[in-house]
């Protein structure tokens, strides 16, 4: 399938690593100019590189692209640097079509212990930038009549994770904004979709599992067999299986689906 996105200009935060690297590539593949945003310099040009190598596979090497991939070096917590980063962006690829919303989580901790300063810590982390960075693109994407918003949430949005109070929280609130932001652009062609990964084998979900591990005394491979078998398809997800859901809500097929929260987690929460 043809996603359309040839010549689209994605910006992708936290795409240095883990679900946003796999999401850079994918959207790459598909023939999208890829704006990379990450804290780490050689992760961040390793990732440009690498989307720069493989641009344009999933069409069949569409032809030569003078630098398809651009790694934004930038911590979008520190002020001003959601401005820079988009700045950066736009200066090398032009107006943003596509934006991808993720980033890491706070640390983990229970709700009874959850203060002011910890709250204060998950706003600036979870929800600050994403609505900065939504704030400078969206009002241009609005004017074209086009653009595209997927935001990684977390299971922990459908069914609160214990021990990531913080992250709960700090999802949902971000969650609440991105089903009211797509009820108003809706008419002027802008869709605003969510994302939630299960258990998707990445450096984060590795480092859960170790913590957990502390705390039970198991070992890490053995939280992690427990953790397999509470998942219906029976294994951690891959990162490239979830971007695979993200680059299809990137692209023009999906120009009907908004205002969703969709699930990539193996049938991990029972729910409806």
């Amino acid at each position: 399938m043809d996603l359309g996105l040839r010549d689209r200009h994605a910006l992708v935060l936290g795409g240095s690593a883990g679900i946003g690297r796999a999401v850079a590539m994918a959207l790459g593949a598909e023939g999208a100019r890829v704006s990379l945003v990450g804290r780490h310099r050689e992760r961040v040009e390793d990732t440009a590189r690498a989307v720069t190598a493989s641009w344009g596979t999933a069409l069949g090497r569409i032809g030569p692209h003078p630098g398809p991939a651009l790694g934004v070096l930038a911590d979008l917590t520190a002020p001003g640097m959601p401005e820079e980063a988009v700045q950066q962006a736009r200066e090398r690829f032009g107006p943003v079509d596509i934006v991808v919303l993720n980033g890491g989580g706070p640390p983990r901790g229970t709700a009874a212990t959850l203060g002011t300063r910890e709250v204060d810590a998950l706003t600036a982390l979870l929800l600050r930038p994403p609505v900065a960075v939504l704030g400078l693109v969206v009002p241009g994407m609005r004017a074209r009549g086009w653009g595209r918003v997927v935001a990684v949430g977390s299971s922990g949005i459908a069914q609160p994770i214990p021990g990531l109070a913080a992250s709960n929280v700090g999802r949902a609130a971000l969650a609440g904004y991105l089903k009211t932001l797509a009820a108003e652009v809706a008419t002027d062609g802008v869709t605003v979709n969510l994302v939630l990964p299960g258990r998707i084998r990445t450096g984060r979900v590795e480092q859960i599992d170790h913590a957990r591990a502390q705390e039970s005394g198991r070992t890490p491979e053995q939280e992690r067999d427990r953790s397999e078998a509470g998942i219906p398809a029976g294994r951690y997800g891959r990162p490239e299986e979830f971007a695979a859901v993200v680059a299809f809500l990137a692209g023009e097929p999906a120009s009907y689906v908004t205002g969703s929260q969709i699930r990539c987690d193996g049938g991990l929460i029972g729910g409806h």
